[in-house]
């Protein structure tokens, strides 16, 4: 059962940026896919981005070109790196080994 315990989460202003990490209970080098989710007050779950263990990393429109995932094995973490971040950013994200195992997220708010 690997645990993963996210952390950097906070209040940014409009333009900001933020690291989260994702920390995991145990390697992460086998792991096929790591992720990370949203969920806004109100709205279903939503990807946000994901890495494959070859390294492809796919991301949802509404975040290309703004956020970045990644991973370091040696540190069994994984990362998504947010910059030019919105108010629609806003959400608690959550992060994924294989979409079975959940962390219990971090809480992001972007607000002036």
């Amino acid at each position: 059962q690997v645990q993963l315990v996210e952390s950097g989460g906070g209040l940014v202003q409009p333009g900001g940026s933020l690291r989260l990490s994702c920390t995991a209970s145990g390697s992460i080098s086998s792991i096929s896919t790591v992720g990370w989710y949203r969920q806004a007050p109100g709205k279903e779950r939503e990807f946000a981005a994901i890495e494959y263990i070859g390294g492809s990393t796919y991301y949802a429109d509404s975040v290309k070109g703004r956020f970045a995932i990644s991973r370091n094995n040696a540190e069994n973490t994984v990362y998504l790196q947010m910059h030019d971040l919105k108010p629609e950013d806003t959400a608690v994200y959550l992060c994924t080994a294989d979409r079975i195992h959940w962390g219990q997220g971090t809480q992001v708010t972007v607000s002036s």
